[in-house]
């Protein structure tokens, strides 16, 4: 009973099959259903990524672009003539960020983006000058025809040898100091002597020394640079051209017989071409010469009386910015020699007790070393007379 019983039992376990260990242990059945899940994903992605082309465009980019930035040539800079102003980069926000690829590039937009270097770095954009500005015209003026213009009638009468060179000596100043005054109206001259407007007594100062054989101008107050009284009614750059004219019209009109104008100080007004401007036209107009004093080299004076096509000079020495007779000695043989190398030379002075004691021994000798001393409109009729 019991080796029949075995009998019949050991084919029923024979048949059973038997499972490996391995594949008995839960954990390792769990970890293979998930990679099986993972298999069919990469399946079915590879299979509709093909026909959609976005992600294997977008893993091609990358090295399509930095081919694209190494082949193509660089920009030439603008041309020097223009001037316009590069066009505005995209902001920020609107450029994703890339990871960067293995060959240096950002991603998509690596065909975009320049590498950082000298030779990569856009030129910089070269502006055009600009031509300087053009002064405003000025309207034409009529003066006085011929001898007519106050200058001529009221000059000095002067014959210059031909061939010698001349020297003019102007004495700014005249009229305040009083003493000062007379003693430089008696030297022998000829000698040209600008009177400020607001002096006493004017007139009368001012005819004696014409009566002793020199030559009148006007020295008129203007603005200067630095911190310096002009005097009353000066011409200021502040003022309206109203108040200009109407200062500078008084100061005409103040005493006669006079040539032209000069300035006193005027270092600011005489750079101002709007404020000049029309001071110059009302000279011109009266027929009478204009003498720049050239206190600034910024002056205007000088290409305002030529567009103006009215008699000018500029003053080229001066004899006392240092008061003492040596200096303004040195200061007269400069001007000597200014007159040789040009044909004549203009000097400004002051009634300073160094400067008349030095003209006083000077003038007798000049004339005797070649020179002719003549008055301002001596030059200007030879060299500038315009109008």
């Amino acid at each position: 009973m019991d080796v029949v019983t075995m009998a019949r039992k050991a084919p029923s376990k024979a048949s059973k099959p038997r499972i490996p260990p391995l594949l008995s242990n839960p954990f390792v059945l769990a970890l293979a259903a998930v990679v099986a899940v993972f298999a069919v994903a990469i399946g079915v992605s590879t299979l509709t990524g093909g026909r959609s082309g976005r992600g294997g465009e977008t893993a091609r980019v990358p090295q399509a672009t930095q081919q694209a930035a190494v082949q193509s040539p660089a920009v030439p800079p603008l041309p020097a003539a223009k001037t316009d102003a590069p066009a505005p980069a995209a902001p920020a926000a609107a450029q994703p960020a890339s990871p960067p690829s293995a060959a240096g590039g950002t991603g998509p937009e690596a065909a975009t983006v320049v590498p950082d270097g000298p030779a990569q770095r856009p030129a910089a954009t070269t502006v055009a000058m600009l031509p300087p500005p053009v002064p405003p015209a000025i309207a034409p003026v009529q003066p006085p025809a011929g001898n007519a213009a106050l200058w001529r009638r009221n000059a000095l009468p002067m014959t210059v040898p031909p061939g010698k060179p001349m020297i003019a000596i102007v004495v700014d100043d005249m009229g305040l100091d009083r003493k000062r005054s007379t003693r430089m109206a008696g030297l022998h001259g000829p000698l040209t002597l600008s009177w400020l407007p607001y002096a006493r007594d004017l007139s009368a100062q001012s005819r004696a020394a014409r009566a002793n054989g020199h030559e009148l101008m006007l020295h008129m107050p203007m603005e200067p640079s630095v911190h310096a009284d002009p005097g009353p009614n000066a011409l200021l750059v502040s003022l309206d051209k109203g108040e200009v004219m109407r200062r500078f019209r008084a100061a005409l009109d103040s005493f006669d017989g006079y040539v032209g104008v000069n300035n006193h100080m005027g270092s600011r007004f005489t750079a101002d071409r709007a404020q000049l401007a029309p001071v110059l036209a009302e000279l011109h107009r009266r027929g009478l010469l204009w003498l720049d004093s050239r206190t600034t080299p910024n002056s205007a004076g000088l290409g305002l009386a030529q567009e103006l096509k009215m008699p000018w000079v500029g003053r080229d020495v001066f004899l006392d910015n240092e008061e003492t007779v040596a200096a303004v000695r040195a200061q007269l043989a400069k001007v000597e020699q200014v007159a040789k190398h040009q044909g004549y030379a203009v000097a400004i002075g002051h009634p300073h007790d160094a400067t008349i004691e030095a003209l006083a021994s000077w003038l007798p000798e000049v004339q005797k070393r070649g020179f002719v001393l003549v008055p301002v409109s001596a030059v200007v009729r030879t060299h500038h007379a315009g109008g």
